[in-house]
């Protein structure tokens, strides 16, 4: 494991000397690097006492490469304009950095001192390459309902440690015998309900995807809103007694916030907006089965994480495309494009129907898992889930409907229908979305 922490370690520097494509091609080699030669056909890979392997991780950690390259590619106006390349570049490897050492932390506080240190470098990609004046205020709100609920999770880390006498995530299994209080437990899926974002603490998304550039959104959506179900996954080995007795009111918000999120997305004008709020209602629907503590619903959780990375950040995407033709991201202004981008008019419609999880992606699989484990958990959640998912499929089928058909904007002339880097760039982000399908071991004998 510490061989490819050491290979980021070495591209970071290297960043201010080395061609944009050389170090993008580095990090496409080292993603595939981690595909063969991490692969985990076992429980658990090259464990240490601080850093390890196991089969969450390792999907995470495929999916950060994965996405780091990616959005060096959505990005390559950065690099065509001079705008600071070098720096971007370094905040996009410091980041790639804190997540893979996250994922693959073993220690309790070294997963929380990493889980913190990603939002600096996210942080400065919102404040140093956004598109508005706005962008100051959305870093801060990212910061602040961030670090509202962190210092909690401090605290009952070392009282976790205090008790348990070790914060190796590997042996809490070990040491279900000891009770701790309801604060204990609140304190300690708290800061990772605020990362989801679980409904109430959402309000620091939307503004912080509407004002940051492409990378920051696809970064966001794909990785970063992960942290906070691969922190539940891990801590509930240490609290599923608690978890027992309390989960059900966050199954509660989870799906009802998951509704009253989807009502929103329904009359939003503005695109990277609405996709946004379509994060907070898939997280809605990940934290409920997340919480009911079932194999479906574990399994179903991580799966449609993992799926919800692709798609979202490949909706990202499409937006910015469009945005860089038309300069304004308004529903008002983007529609008709089927006229104006025919070929791209494809790419939106395979994104938006894996957004509403049709066959065969990877998004169905997470869903249909996550029904079945909500509904086991209570009978009454199968009326919200059937809303849930009414709405789901009606904002995504406003988003297509409204940006492709109808007339075209009357004062655009012409402009290019798509360039062969942004056929490429939503290619990777669709085959590997409808390709894990047929491998479902990697997601469901984790648990």
């Amino acid at each position: 494991m510490l061989k490819f922490v050491f290979f980021v370690g070495f591209l970071i520097p290297s960043c201010f000397f080395v061609n944009y494509w050389v170090m993008l091609s580095f990090l496409f080699i080292g993603s595939f690097l981690f595909m063969v030669f991490g692969n985990v056909n076992f429980l658990i890979y090259d464990i240490g006492y601080y850093f390890g392997c196991d089969i969450l991780s390792y999907g995470l950690i495929l999916l950060s490469f994965w996405i780091c390259c990616l959005m060096i590619i959505a990005s390559s106006n950065v690099y065509f304009n001079s705008n600071y390349v070098n720096f971007f570049f370094f905040f996009n490897l410091l980041l790639l950095f804190f997540l893979l050492l996250t994922f693959s932390s073993c220690s309790l506080f070294m997963f929380y001192l990493f889980f913190e240190a990603s939002l600096i470098p996210t942080f400065f990609l919102v404040l140093g390459w956004g598109y508005q004046p706005e962008r100051m205020q959305a870093g801060i709100y990212l910061l602040f309902y961030t670090l509202f609920a962190s210092l909690p999770l401090l605290l009952s880390i070392f009282n976790v440690y205090s008790s348990v006498l070790t914060l190796n995530i590997f042996l809490f299994f070990s040491s279900l015998c000891f009770d701790f209080g309801f604060y204990i437990y609140l304190f300690l899926v708290l800061a990772f309900l605020v990362k989801m974002p679980m409904f109430i603490f959402h309000l620091w998304l939307p503004k912080a995807h509407v004002e940051a550039p492409v990378a920051g959104s696809m970064i966001l959506a794909g990785v970063l809103l992960k942290l906070g179900g691969y922190g539940l996954l891990r801590v509930f080995s240490l609290i599923y007694f608690l978890g027992v007795s309390f989960n059900y009111w966050f199954v509660n918000i989870g799906l009802v916030g998951g509704v009253l999120v989807s009502l929103i997305c329904l009359r939003q004008v503005d695109l990277k907006s609405l996709i946004a709020y379509s994060s907070v209602a898939h997280m809605g629907i990940v934290l409920g089965g997340l919480m009911t503590l079932t194999y479906w619903g574990l399994s179903g959780s991580y799966t449609l994480m993992i799926a919800h990375g692709l798609c979202s950040s490949g909706m990202f995407c499409l937006a910015n495309i469009s945005y860089e033709r038309l300069g304004s991201r308004s529903l008002l202004i983007n529609k008709g494009l089927m006229n104006l981008m025919p070929s791209m008019g494809l790419w939106w419609f395979l994104l938006c129907s894996s957004n509403m999880a049709a066959p065969p992606t990877l998004n169905l699989l997470g869903e249909i898992s996550l029904l079945n484990s909500v509904v086991s958990f209570g009978w009454g959640f199968m009326i919200v889930l059937s809303l849930l998912s009414f709405f789901s499929a009606a904002y995504t089928l406003y988003l297509y409907s409204f940006s492709q058909h109808g007339k075209i904007f009357s004062c655009i002339y012409s402009c290019n229908s798509g360039f062969f880097r942004e056929y490429l760039l939503l290619f990777l982000h669709w085959l590997p979305l409808n390709l894990f399908i047929l491998n479902v071991d990697l997601f469901f004998n984790w648990v």
